[in-house]
């Protein structure tokens, strides 16, 4: 938020579960703690105003301004802070969350600094969407303990479910739960080869991973925001690695030798 607006103080925090209230949790350029922790509820001040309304909000000074209710004009004072503006972070038609950036002085904040402050709750969305999407992938993907894997609709809703996260993995921008979603794609495919592994680039699990789930090259290559070429690059040094002669039979031997599910 600092660095796209120009604002010298930025501040934010995520929506409580089953509250509709926002906790302070993060600041950057702040002189006091005075801001953190801080609860805003929705309808109260310009953050809560925000998230009541679900579109961004901005005043040139926040203790005089009459378009908002002063529930929070102490920790804001204490902090200096004049004009503010604030912008909900919205996932799935949901306010999830506020961002904040704010001048120390008495100056009208323009389009061109709430239009970046915007892109900045976008990106925030976005990433929140990719944390939700990788946890419903990774719910669905678990096999149910009575299931084993001769239950052929139960086990290809598995493979669907770990080419999804393959695919999904190398847009997630935070490094540990990239990780951490790759550890779970091993682990779907853990425990079901019978031969000895075989070292492909995690790339190359990916193509397989879509070939697999019924994708043509085409359909991979959108999946993973790659070129037709790459992937059929990809999938033709996965099968020479495997010693396949066909798409189907690097499939097999790649769940064979425990890369897939």
């Amino acid at each position: 938020m600092r660095r796209t607006t120009g604002l010298p103080v930025a501040f934010g925090g995520l929506v409580e579960s089953g509250r509709r209230q926002v906790r302070i949790s993060e600041l950057s350029g702040t002189a006091t703690g005075a801001l953190s922790a801080l609860a805003v509820t929705s309808g109260n001040g310009l953050g809560g105003k925000a998230i009541a309304l679900t579109r961004p909000c901005a005043v040139t000074d926040y203790s005089a301004s009459r378009q908002i209710s002063h529930e929070y004009d102490r920790p804001v004072a204490a902090e200096g802070l004049r004009s503010v503006l604030a912008v909900p972070v919205v996932v799935r038609r949901r306010v999830r969350g506020v961002l904040y950036g704010a001048l120390r002085a008495a100056h009208p904040l323009g389009d061109r600094t709430l239009s970046a402050a915007v892109d900045a709750a976008r990106d925030v969305a976005e990433a929140l969407l990719l944390r939700e999407e990788a946890g419903e992938l990774l719910a669905a993907a678990r096999p149910e303990p009575a299931r084993e894997p001769a239950d052929a609709p139960a086990w290809e809703r598995v493979r669907e479910a770990h080419a999804a996260l393959r695919a999904l993995a190398p847009r997630i921008e935070d490094a540990a739960l990239r990780d951490e979603l790759l550890r779970a794609c091993g682990l779907l495919a853990a425990g079901h080869g019978e031969g000895p592994g075989v070292r492909l680039a995690p790339r190359e699990v990916d193509v397989l991973a879509c070939v697999a789930a019924g994708a043509t090259n085409a359909m991979a290559a959108e999946k993973l925001g790659v070129g037709p070429e790459t992937v059929k690059g990809y999938l033709r040094s996965a099968m020479r690695k495997l010693g396949a002669a066909t798409r189907g039979e690097a499939v097999v031997a790649a769940r064979r030798a425990g890369r897939l599910p």
